[in-house]
């Protein structure tokens, strides 16, 4: 069912927006300084899922109230962002891998819990909006997205505490990263379908 249309539906768009970035940039700052710190690949990775979710909110911000085809290239280099972003966590954990690590796993189990309540926040504020333009359909996709992850690092923080490995910290990098990398092509698929004959944007 397509969203509200409208002033009101676009100054709500923007707040829940402005909302979301703040959230998720400030969860970016959490996130990548208890990785560095709890040598966590797994909230590294998160880390960065976040940052590129800010700039996802960022774009779709700059797009609310404008016309399809802006709404549109917001959404592909929201996508584009997801893609980079995946593979220098890819190429991290590849290092880590090889190097070793020692995760702390009880701040791997916190610090993704309170990024599931904040990531969790989000949902709540995207519901009213996920059938609205592709802009807002991404940040639905994208937010979805980083619940999962935050359950794996929650899973992999356990896995940690009860083999010793680091394993479960680097494999749950990985699956971030395909879940990143999911999440960016599906965006750009939607973006495609716009652009197709019969769907042109205004």
């Amino acid at each position: 069912m397509p969203g509200r249309s409208g002033p009101d539906a676009g100054a709500g768009e923007r707040r829940t927006l402005a909302a979301l970035l703040s959230i998720n940039a400030a969860m970016f700052v959490v996130e990548l300084g208890a990785g560095w710190y709890g040598d966590s690949m797994g909230l590294i990775a998160d880390s960065l899922d976040m940052l590129a979710d800010a700039g996802v909110y960022g774009a779709a911000w700059l797009a609310v109230g404008t016309g399809a085809r802006r709404q549109i290239r917001a959404a592909a280099a929201s996508g584009a962002i997801q893609l980079v972003l995946a593979a220098g966590v890819a190429l991290e954990v590849a290092r880590r891998a090889y190097q070793g690590s020692q995760p702390v796993s009880l701040l791997m189990i916190a610090v993704s819990a309170v990024a599931l309540c904040a990531n969790t926040v989000c949902l709540v504020l995207l519901r009213k909006h996920k059938g609205g333009g592709i802009h807002m359909r991404a940040s639905w996709i994208f937010t979805a997205t980083d619940v999962q992850a935050n359950l794996g690092v929650m899973l992999a923080g356990i896995l940690v505490r009860l083999t010793g490995s680091a394993w479960p910290d680097l494999l749950i990098g990985l699956a971030v990263c395909g879940l990143v990398v999911q999440g960016g092509i599906r965006i750009l698929r939607e973006v495609r379908a716009s652009l197709r004959p019969g769907s042109a944007p205004g």
